[in-house]
C-alpha cells in the first residue's frame, strides 16, 4: 500500500491523457485549473520508474516480536516469511536459559521474491514477561526503539549524509497475548499503553487453537474492550486513516483484531495436499485455513496490504514525533549537530 501511488493512480484515472492528435483540444483539464493536455506526456510511467528503482535497491523491513517465552513467536515469524528467519533459526541454542533481564537480540536476512529484495530484520526480546517481578520490563524495549530513532536522526543531520541512510527503526511490533481466555494481564496493558505512541503495535493471540471458536471470539471482544477502556490505540490507528476508503478497509481490520493465530513450519498431508499445520489427536490444524485460525489474515495485512504503510507511519508519525522533541530539546546532540539544527 503506497499512499503516494494511490494519489497518482486516482489522478490518472480522473484525467486520462490524450494519446493522439485527433483528440487535440479535447484533452483533459486539471481540476485545479491546470493546462489542457494536448497529447501524451508519459506521467503515468513514474509508477514503472519507481518499481524499477525499488527492484534495484530493495528495501528494509524491521519487525519486533514481544511476549513471554513458549508462545511460538519464532515459529510464527518463520511461518509468515516461509523461511528460517527467526533468531532461534540463526544459530542460537534452542535450550538457552531464560535471561534474568529483558535482552534485545536481532538477526537480519535478505529475502527475495519476484526479483524484489527485502532486508528483513527480526528483533526478539527474550526475557520479557518471564520473571516473578516484571516491573518496568518494557524499558529496555522502549530504549532500543528510541536508540534506532536516534541513529537515524544523527545520520540525517550530518553535513555529508549517506545517499541511503540505513534504516534500523522498528516498523512493526507483534505483541503476543497468552491465550488465557480471561482478560489482559496488567503487564500487557502497561506495555501497549507505554509503547503505542512510539511503535506500530499489532496485538495477536498466540496458540489460539487452545481455545474453542466461541471462547476465541469472546476473548477477542474482551481484549478490544480493554484496549479501548485503557486508551490504547493499536495499528492501524483511526487518526491516520487518509480517506473514507482507508477508513472502511481499516475498520474491517480493527474489528478482526487481535488476530488469533497458530504458527507451524511443519507440513502435513490433507486431502492429497501438503499444508502447514499442527497435528493433534483430533486432526490437523491448518495454519493457512481461515476456518481454523486468522494467520492468513495477519499475513495479508502485514505483508500484502499494509507493509508500506507501516513504514510510512513509522517515518512520518513516530520518528517525526521523536525528531521534533529531540531537536526542540537539543538534549544530547553533539555540538556540531546542534549548530546545524539552528541554521
Amino acid at each position: 500500500k503506497n499512499k503516494g501511488l494511490q494519489v497518482l493512480k486516482a489522478n490518472s484515472g480522473a484525467h486520462p491523457p490524450a494519446h493522439s492528435a485527433g483528440h487535440g483540444h479535447g484533452g483533459s483539464h486539471s481540476s485545479s485549473g491546470g493546462s489542457t493536455l494536448l497529447g501524451y506526456i508519459g506521467i503515468d510511467t513514474i509508477i514503472e520508474q519507481m518499481r524499477k528503482k525499488t527492484m534495484k535497491t530493495g528495501f528494509d523491513f524491521n519487525i519486533m516480536v514481544v511476549g513471554p517465552s513458549g508462545l511460538g513467536k519464532s515459529t510464527l515469524v518463520n511461518t509468515l516469511f516461509k523461511s528460517q528467519v527467526s533468531r532461534k533459526s540463526a544459530g542460537w541454542a534452542r535450550d538457552e536459559k531464560i535471561p534474568k533481564t529483558v535482552e534485545i537480540k536481532s538477526v537480519s536476512h535478505v529475502i527475495e521474491e519476484g526479483g524484489v529484495k527485502m532486508k528483513l530484520t527480526i528483533v526478539d526480546t527474550p526475557g520479557f514477561g518471564d520473571q516473578i517481578n516484571n516491573d518496568n520490563c518494557w524499558e529496555p524495549i522502549s530504549k532500543y526503539i528510541n536508540e534506532q530513532f536516534e541513529k537515524f536522526l544523527k545520520e540525517e543531520v550530518n553535513i555529508t549524509r549517506k545517499k541511503r541512510i540505513p534504516d534500523t527503526r522498528v516498523h512493526c511490533c507483534l505483541y503476543f497475548i497468552p491465550p488465557t481466555g480471561h482478560c489482559l494481564r496488567q503487564l500487557d496493558v502497561e506495555f501497549m499503553r507505554r509503547l503505542s505512541h512510539s511503535v506500530n503495535i499489532i496485538p495477536v493471540i498466540a496458540k489460539s487453537d487452545t481455545m474453542t471458536i466461541e471462547e476465541r471470539q469472546e476473548f477477542k471482544q474482551r481484549v478490544r474492550k480493554e484496549l479501548e477502556n485503557n486508551g490504547i490505540e493499536f495499528y492501524p490507528q483511526k487518526e491516520f486513516d487518509d480517506d473514507m476508503e482507508d477508513k472502511s478497509d481499516n475498520d474491517k481490520i480493527r474489528e478482526t483484531m487481535p488476530f488469533a493465530v497458530v504458527g507451524s513450519d511443519k507440513e502435513h498431508q490433507v486431502n492429497g495436499k501438503r499444508v502447514l499445520g499442527r497435528k493433534t489427536a483430533w486432526g490437523i490444524i491448518e495454519v493457512e485455513n481461515p476456518n481454523h485460525c486468522e494467520f492468513a489474515q495477519l499475513r495479508d495485512f502485514l505483508i500484502r496490504s499494509h507493509l508500506q504503510d507501516l513504514k510510512e507511519v513509522t517515518h512520518n508519525i513516530h520518528y517525526e514525533t521523536y525528531r521534533a522533541k529531540r531537536l526542540n530539546d537539543n538534549g544530547g546532540l553533539e555540538p556540531a549537530l546542534q549548530v546545524i539544527t539552528k541554521i
